[in-house]
């Protein structure tokens, strides 16, 4: 995960955060819920994406909400790295993203 714009770090007000994020083949991010509305935008690759008791495929051009406190994660099916654009609205902080097990 690459952070590219934050109010907490950069020069902006802005009610969110943008973070780009890489998985690679075979493997997927871990379980957690965030207290905050998250936004993944698909740019490369293609994946399954679990939300709650959910889960859909998503490939490029794909935009997925994410509600605050859903448990998710996204895994990688394709033979590529999957690449994505991650919106958290307020700002990501590490106090707000709880890992599940």
């Amino acid at each position: 995960m690459r952070e590219l714009i934050h109010p907490g770090n950069d020069p902006v007000e802005l009610p969110f955060s943008i973070a780009i994020a890489s998985v690679e083949v075979g493997k997927q991010t871990y379980k957690h819920r965030l207290k905050a509305t998250e936004i993944y935008y698909i740019l490369a690759g293609k994946g399954h994406m679990h939300i709650d008791d959910e889960s859909q495929e998503v490939a490029v051009g794909d935009g997925i909400v994410i509600p605050a406190r859903s448990v998710q994660c996204i895994e990688n099916t394709g033979n590529q790295p999957l690449r994505f654009a991650a919106i958290v609205s307020p700002p990501w902080r590490a106090v707000m993203d709880e890992r599940m097990d």
